[in-house]
Order: C-alpha cells, then structure tokens, then sequence
C-alpha cells in the first residue's frame, strides 16, 4: 500500500485535517485565555476586547471547516461509492464532525450535563481517530473517477426510504409512543414526542439498514427480499452501510441532546441488539434466532416511558415482555409461508429445522403466553378497564388465528395469523394509550 495525493479526494480530505486541526488549537486558546467571554453570540460575534477576535477567528475556521467537510461528503458520495471503507468512513467522519458541533451548541444550554460533557470529549477523541485514517485511507485507496455518471435522485430516494423498512419502523414508532404516553399518563407535549419519535425513526431505519447490509448477500437467494435495493445492486453495499452508520449515531445524538440519557442508552442497546446480536451471530446460528432476537424489538416502548420518566419499572418490562412474546409466533407463521425462501437462504427457522407441524404448536404456545403477559397490566393495576377489554378481545382474536394454524394448517392461515398478529400489536398499543389518558 503506497500513500499518495494524486486524487483530488485526498487532497481534500488532507485540507479538511489542517482546517480541523486549526480550529483544535485556535479553540484550545480560546478556552485558555478566556477570550470567549469578549465576543459573545453565534455564529457571529462583534469583539468588545483585542482577545475577541481570536473568538472570532474561531467561529471563522468553524465555518470553513464545515464548508470543506460538506464537499468532502459530497465528492466521497459522488466518486467513492464502491469503495467499502472510504465512503462509511467519510460519512461517520461527517457525522462526528458535526455531532461534535452540536454537543458543544447544546451543553452551554443545558449547563453542562456530565453526559453531554462525555459525549463531548468521546465525540472529539472518535473525530480525530476518524480523520486520521480517513487521511490515510484517502491516500491509499482514493481514485479520481470520470463524473460521467448521472443518478436518478427519485429512484435512489426510493431505494434509501425501502432500505428502511418503513412499515417495521411505523410499528416500532406506534409502540414507542404508546409508551411515552403511558408513562406521561397523558399526552406528552409536543417537544417530546418529536424528538423522540425522530430519534426512534433514525434508529430503527438506521439499524434496518444496517441489516440488510449484513443480509445482502442472503437477501438474494430469497424471493421475498431478492429486490431489496443491496441485494438488487441498485445501491453499493458501501452506500448501505453509510446510510446505516449515520442514522444510528445521528439517533443517538438526538435522543441524548433532546431527550434524555437513559432513553439515548436503551435506544443505542436496540440497535447493537438488533444488528450485532440478532443480525451478525443469531440469525444463522440457532432454531432460536427469532425467540432471542426478539428483544430488539422490545426494546421502543421502553425508550418511550423513559423518554417520558427518565426511569424504568415494571410497567415497560411488562410492556418488553408484551413485543417480546408476539415476536416468535408472527415471525413463524411468516416463516411457514417463506419456508422455502428461508430453507434455500440457509436460515435456520423453525419450520426449516423442526418442521411446520412443531412450529404450528409452538405458535399457539406462545400465543397463550401472550395473551396471559397483557393481562399482567391489569393485574399489577398498571391500566384500566379500557386496557383490559381491549387486551381480552384483541387477545380472543389472536388466539382463534393462533388456534386455526394449530388445527388446519396451510399457507392461508399461517399467512392470516402473520397479518392479524401485526394489527394486533398496533391495536394493543393504541389501546394501551387510549387507556393512559382517559
């Protein structure tokens, strides 16, 4: 490996490292000589004090310095795209960059939190790590590429918004706020439900995202996923895990900037969860994959209530436990109308390893837990009348879908239990927030 500044790309990812290890010192100085204290105001400021202009200064190379970073961004998503660890690293660069940027904007407001101070000092030792590769990686992999190629930015949206998976994500987000409004015990304000449905948005499009880059290669030999964008080609699987990597720490910035640290953390613990645990070792490792990896999704209405409390008790356990019990027998009766697909793919479900007669019983089985874990609620007198004659019909359905897999059998009614079961869990939760506030 030769380093080299023949691409115009690393030479000005180079520039970027100058400007930003500029703005280091300058901002060092700054802070050391107070001189913060006679140019006050953003992103401007008029110096009462010869010391001001070195705060001015600051806030100068500041602008440049994103300036550079948004070309730097701009050229890697343009000319890079194939390469598979220069564009993911120029993109968390970016997002380190201005993450960076943000925290220290946010942390004057809030008077100086410590787990913004950390986020802060973690954000700055991760941007330098970052550019220092970057800088090197630039050099030794970057290629000038002719521009002769002319996307369709309608079709790459579409591509971008499918890599999401936006139905799991509305569903996520229906759970999610159905927790925020059950700790609230009202309707939360505004404020509180933007920023943490955002956050909870970028977490689970990230972390779907994410998924289907580990998948890529699996997602072709099934015919339910075969036209994913990565798996189709349509994107580079480096652009799949840019675009998953800057949505999940972009959550985490805005879930520890505007709504709180706990529901930041067990936001940031779903998405390891989800795309290291389930993803990488679970999936093709056991029979079991769906029962364990079922947490993940447990995991929204959790971020909710503490998104509302800033603590966890027993009701979002109880609520965990809800996803976290309606995720094998949806997941199975999808995986008896796929069996083929998932028998093909080399993923070891159920009815691929035990056969689809053991998994009919097993959908029922944990149907019934199921429905006996959404009365706990109740019982714990953690929801009301409403709650509990939804959770009984809603549950009476679920069971009689449950019950027609167990006795009838067939693609029809494996494929009609997986459609109720996901109304079930919207209505549940609608239910559940209905009940919060009346």
């Amino acid at each position: 490996m030769k380093y080299s500044l023949k691409s115009s790309f690393s030479r000005l990812v180079l520039g970027l490292f100058a400007i930003v290890f500029l703005l280091s010192v300058v901002g060092r100085i700054v802070t050391v000589t107070g001189a913060w204290v006679y140019c006050i105001g953003w992103p401007v400021c008029v110096p009462t004090n010869p010391l001001g202009y070195l705060k001015l200064a600051h806030l100068a190379l500041a602008g440049v310095a994103s300036v550079i970073m948004a070309l730097v961004w701009r050229k890697a998503w343009r000319e890079q795209r194939e390469q598979n660890l220069l564009l993911p690293l120029t993109t968390v660069t970016g997002v380190l960059f201005f993450g960076q940027a943000f925290v220290g904007a946010i942390q004057m407001t809030r008077g100086y939190p410590l787990h913004l101070v950390l986020l802060h000092t973690f954000t700055a030792a991760s941007l330098w790590i970052s550019l220092g590769v970057l800088v090197f990686a630039s050099g030794v992999l970057a290629r000038d590429v002719e521009s002769g190629h002319r996307f369709d930015i309608r079709q790459r949206t579409k591509d971008f918004f499918i890599l999401s998976k936006p139905l799991i994500v509305a569903l996520l987000l229906v759970t999610t706020y159905a927790g925020l409004v059950a700790g609230s015990k009202a309707w939360p304000s505004a404020s509180l439900t933007f920023w943490t449905l955002f956050g909870g948005t970028l977490a689970a499009a990230g972390s779907s995202a994410l998924n289907q880059y580990i998948d890529r290669e699996l997602d072709k030999n099934m015919q339910r996923t075969a036209k994913r964008p990565l798996a189709d080609g349509r994107l580079t699987a480096a652009e799949g895990l840019s675009f998953g990597l800057a949505l999940c720490l972009i959550s985490y910035y805005v879930m520890a900037g505007f709504v709180n640290i706990l529901a930041a953390l067990l936001s940031l613990a779903g998405i390891f969860y989800y795309v290291i645990f389930y993803s990488v070792f679970l999936k093709k490792a056991t029979v079991q994959n769906i029962v364990i990896g079922g947490g993940a999704g447990a995991i929204p209405p959790m971020v909710g209530w503490a998104a509302a409390t800033g603590e966890l008790g027993l009701a979002p356990w109880i609520l965990f436990a809800i996803v976290f019990m309606w995720t094998p027998p949806h997941f199975w009766a999808l995986a008896i109308v796929r069996m083929k697909d998932y028998e093909k793919a080399g993923v070891p479900m159920m009815p691929v390893v035990h056969g689809e007669e053991k998994t009919r019983r097993h959908i029922l089985i944990y149907t019934i837990e199921l429905f006996a874990v959404t009365l706990l609620l109740p019982i714990f007198d953690l929801a009301g009348t409403i709650y509990l004659v939804s959770a009984v019909v809603l549950g009476a359905f679920l069971l009689y879908a449950a019950w027609q897999v167990f006795k009838v059998g067939g693609n029809k009614a494996a494929w009609t239990m997986y459609r109720w079961s996901s109304m079930y869990l919207a209505f549940i939760f609608i239910a559940l927030m209905i009940d919060a506030v009346v």
